[in-house]
């Protein structure tokens, strides 16, 4: 390697980023301990004033690249694949507020607090059931867990059961997403059913749904695809976009009559 002015300071970064080899740092430390680089840089034009300062540097860099680097903490990996926390056919119900189901990345509800009122800003309440049936799961690269839902496209105001869920309610197929045990318990998602899902039916009424692998990639929480339209008809929430939808949710159960 060439001795030039800069090798110290070279070898110096390469020390901050836990990059440098042994043969790097000895030769910085024998071209500071030999003088080297200031007999070069004071051949070059550096003033004697700058020199001093330069010296001082270099007595740093020194302390610095004989000092042992901080151990490097290995990057946490998954050892094994995510668990599948819930399974098709599943349906659950959860609590709403305006139509927006609880935002699991606080650790609080009552600490997600911008929502907009009429009277203003305000926190989480809730006001509203809403509802999801997962009709297909899977992992990405057999490790990734993600989950599609159908979800009521409007909420209710009463908590929902079975009976009422197979009534005539307008069901759309949400985004993929991810749901961690945290975010399930957060979410309070609570199971009120298990369904058999016809794959077939599941696949006319979706023709172009699609495998969540890069929801759980990049991993998307399940939570932004569970808003629905408010129960409160007095809500100021914007109206959602269109999305694929079935009238009731016999339309992709086995053993239902064709409608």
């Amino acid at each position: 390697m060439p001795i030039t002015p800069r090798f110290g300071l070279v070898a110096d970064q390469m020390a901050k980023r836990s990059m440098l080899s042994a043969i790097v740092r000895d030769r910085a430390i024998m071209i500071i301990d030999r003088g080297t680089d200031l007999v070069i840089t004071g051949k070059l034009g550096m003033s004697a004033a700058a020199l001093t300062k330069r010296r001082k540097m270099l007595l740093e860099v020194r302390a610095r690249l004989v000092t042992p680097p901080p151990a490097v903490r290995p990057r946490t990996v998954l050892k094994k694949p995510q668990p599948l926390l819930m399974d098709v056919g599943e349906v659950f119900v959860y609590p709403t507020f305006n139509g927006k189901c609880i935002n699991p990345y606080y650790r609080s509800k009552e600490l997600d607090n911008k929502h907009w009122t009429k009277e203003g800003p305000a926190a989480w309440r809730q006001n509203g059931w809403s509802a999801m049936i997962i009709v297909d799961r899977g992992r990405a690269f057999d490790f990734l867990s993600w989950y599609r839902p159908l979800t009521l496209s409007t909420a209710v105001s009463d908590k929902p059961d079975l009976g009422a869920l197979r009534g005539k309610l307008l069901w759309k197929l949400s985004r993929a997403g991810t749901c961690s045990a945290l975010h399930f318990k957060r979410l309070e998602l609570e199971k009120v059913a298990g369904l058999p899902i016809d794959a077939e039916k599941l696949r006319r009424a979706f023709p172009n749904m699609k495998a969540g692998i890069s929801a759980a990639v990049s991993d998307i929480s399940i939570s932004n695809g569970l808003q629905a339209r408010p129960a409160n008809s007095e809500s100021n929430a914007a109206p959602l976009q269109p999305q694929p939808s079935i009238s009731e949710i016999g339309q992709i159960l086995s053993g239902e009559p064709a409608r």
